[in-house]
């Protein structure tokens, strides 16, 4: 969350080991709004006023300017009634560090994810949107919704149920959302401020001069965000008095309280520590870890961590609950910094800090995925090569600090993109995140995430016109589109790839763009337009004697036509495959090839001819070692004698068959045969 909080938890002394989730939290003030909200909640909408049932989900609006603690008190207002919410509670922040509003698709997604639900890659933000309303049907749930900037990203996300609430936290009013009422915040009152000056400070120096501290708050507006900057800071001077301080914020009297106190707190630092915190204006997302920070500042990482501890002391940081050591820039000091750091470094060292930056995550990913691949004697070369700070103690070390820093690591493929300075450096990050998620995740888990990271890809080979590139990322992006069921706007990023894939002379690309041109031809059921494509790809793969990919169209090219019903045209295809893949010298390709040609024979009405070729299929499947096709050819066998009138082999072959299976015998049992369709052929074709 983005403002300072009101509660006193968080803060920890450096060198702890303790996360901020062990420490004890106290919310300090905000009674009165805490009253008005929780009656808010009873409060008999339009709707029901009108005899009607509510349509939707009660609103409660928090607003003010970041830094006052509005998302502490929302946080507050969660807890005291989320026992009422049996399905729970959702998090969303609806608006990046720098103001830019987060796509409601991105939200919806996160939201899913935290639902235990899956994310269809590429759906819009309508689908979406419908997506979560039905997720939320029938559920009893709150959500809390902070740094809104629009009326219309929270209408999006809100429940057709009057059982769940929404509690939305922004910086004005939401002008456009029926029946709410903002909840206004200004400074908190003297007794709280005080409170959480002594909790940085200690009683002592509060109560000896007790007016000298009234006068702080006063000169900090109440602000939790500049109490909170004035306590540490005295925090880090205990011998530094209240009076002082506050004399020296009244002489600053160029500013709102939270910039003044800021820039004074600021000048204090040492010139390190100053730069660091500059720099990290720089961090994705405003999230940062020791990597972050080392490479930022170009320190090393257990300097970077010393320095995130005592900036997190003196309320410049607020360190996370994770497992990992992780950092967020409270919001509301994030355009100081920017501005801080554009006014003290100059633009070439500021794009060579972010440099350093995506330099480091490159390697942390290529890190992370090195060692799932620790079977391989050159990724054990590559994983030795590496600094020990950049290594992973297991896989599973690696997999946890890919998923807690998903978000960031994401925010910072995002923002390399729309820097346009450093696509170079943008491009392997793209790729080192790609194969970190596939290593750990799965094609299918992280084909949501997958496709956002391969439309940047786009974006940049769009904007530096690298037709290859473009023709990789129009290819990932129609997979995925063809694995979610989208087939038009697949075959459309095909026909695209093809396209970008001739401009470049990309060969591999143009015979993949053409190939899944058939394939989706093939899914929409057009078998002619995919025995066409098919037969281009082969053609060009014939041309390059890429003998092996030339066997497998010659396969489904024979599949299409078995499709249709051409047994003629899928004998021949079939038998073009056979003779390619004994010349490869490919035993199991070869052995699947003859069990398929054996299977067209049948419905062909040839059963004599299948018998045959079964045989010389079974003896192939021998010396390829593959027992389970063996036992499926000895069973199609069995089938076929008995229909030709010979129950006594048929048993012989079907003996054999569950000699070979054992104890999957009976599941891999047959039904009676009959003549299959589409769907039944493309289950069980070895070369489709």
């Amino acid at each position: 969350m983005t403002d300072q909080a009101v509660d006193t938890g968080g803060g920890e002394l450096p060198g702890s080991d303790l996360p901020p989730a062990a420490t004890e939290k106290h919310f300090l003030g905000r009674t009165r709004e805490l009253k008005e909200l929780r009656a808010d909640i009873e409060r008999a909408g339009l709707d029901t006023i009108s005899g009607r049932k509510a349509p939707r989900a009660r609103v409660l609006l928090i607003a003010g300017r970041p830094g006052c603690g509005r998302t502490a008190l929302a946080e507050e207002l969660v807890r005291q009634v989320a026992d009422r919410y049996r399905d729970g509670v959702l998090r969303a922040r609806l608006s990046e560090p720098d103001g830019t509003p987060v796509p409601v698709e991105r939200t919806v997604r996160e939201l899913l994810t935290a639902l235990g639900l899956p994310t269809p890659a590429g759906a819009d933000e309508d689908d979406l949107a419908q997506l979560l309303r039905e997720a939320l049907a029938g559920r009893r749930v709150l959500l809390l919704l902070d740094d809104a900037v629009t009326a219309e990203q929270v209408d999006m996300l809100l429940p057709d149920s009057p059982d769940c609430l929404a509690v939305a936290v922004s910086e004005g009013p939401l002008t456009g959302i029926a029946d709410v009422r903002p909840c206004t915040l200004g400074g908190l009152d003297t007794k709280s401020a005080l409170e959480l000056l002594t909790h940085h400070t200690g009683s002592v120096r509060i109560t000896v001069d007790p007016r000298a501290a009234e006068g702080l708050v006063e000169e900090c507006a109440g602000q939790p965000a500049a109490l909170v900057l004035a306590g540490g800071w005295l925090a880090a001077r205990p011998e530094a008095a209240v009076a002082d301080l506050a004399k020296q914020l009244r002489a600053e009297d160029d500013g709102p309280p939270l910039v003044r106190v800021f820039r004074f707190s600021c000048a204090g630092l040492p010139t390190a520590a100053r730069r660091v915190l500059r720099l990290l204006s720089l961090a994705p997302a405003g999230l940062a870890d020791p990597h972050t920070a080392s490479a930022l500042a170009g320190c090393s990482v257990e300097d970077a961590r010393a320095v995130l501890d005592d900036l997190t002391a003196l309320g410049f940081l607020r360190r996370l609950g994770s497992p990992l050591p992780q950092y967020e820039v409270p919001g509301c000091l994030l355009p100081m910094l920017r501005a801080l750091a554009e006014s003290q470094d100059r633009p070439g060292e500021l794009q060579l800090a972010r440099a350093r930056m995506l330099e480091r995550t490159v390697r942390l990913l290529q890190s992370c995925r090195v060692i799932t691949e620790t079977d391989s004697p050159q990724a054990r070369e590559r994983l030795a090569a590496l600094p020990r700070a950049l290594r992973f103690p297991s896989p599973r070390a690696a997999e946890d600090w890919l998923r807690l820093r998903q978000p960031a690591l994401l925010a910072a493929a995002r923002l390399a993109v729309l820097d346009g300075q450093l696509d170079t450096l943008a491009r392997r990050l793209l790729a080192a995140l790609v194969r970190a998620m596939v290593a750990h995740f799965g094609t299918r888990a992280a084909a949501p995430e997958l496709y956002g990271i391969h439309r940047l890809v786009l974006d940049i080979a769009e904007r530096r016109d690298l037709p290859r590139e473009r023709a990789a990322a129009l290819l990932n992006l129609a997979d995925l589109d063809a694995q979610t069921g989208r087939t038009a706007e697949a075959l459309a990023r095909y026909r695209a790839a093809l396209d970008a894939g001739r401009e470049g002379n990309d060969p591999y690309a143009t015979g993949r763009a053409m190939e899944s041109v058939g394939g989706t031809h093939q899914e929409m059921g057009d078998y002619d337009r995919a025995a066409d494509w098919y037969g281009r790809a082969l053609a060009q793969r014939l041309a390059r004697d890429e003998d092996a990919d030339a066997a497998r169209l010659y396969g489904r090219i024979a599949t299409v036509h078995t499709y249709a019903g051409r047994y003629g045209e899928a004998l021949r295809n079939w038998r073009a495959a056979i003779a390619l893949h004994r010349r490869n010298g490919d035993v199991a390709a070869h052995a699947r090839a003859l069990s398929e040609l054996a299977r067209v024979q049948e419905y062909a009405g040839r059963p004599e001819e299948s018998l045959g070729t079964c045989g010389q299929a079974v003896e192939w499947a021998r010396r390829a070692e593959d027992p389970r096709l063996q036992a499926a050819l000895q069973l199609r066998m069995a089938d076929t004698l008995e229909r030709l009138g010979d129950p006594a082999a048929a048993r012989l072959h079907r003996g054999a068959a569950e000699r070979m299976l054992g104890d999957d015998y009976e599941e891999s049992a047959p039904t009676p045969e009959h003549r299959p369709n589409a769907c039944e052929i493309r289950s069980t074709s070895a070369e489709d």
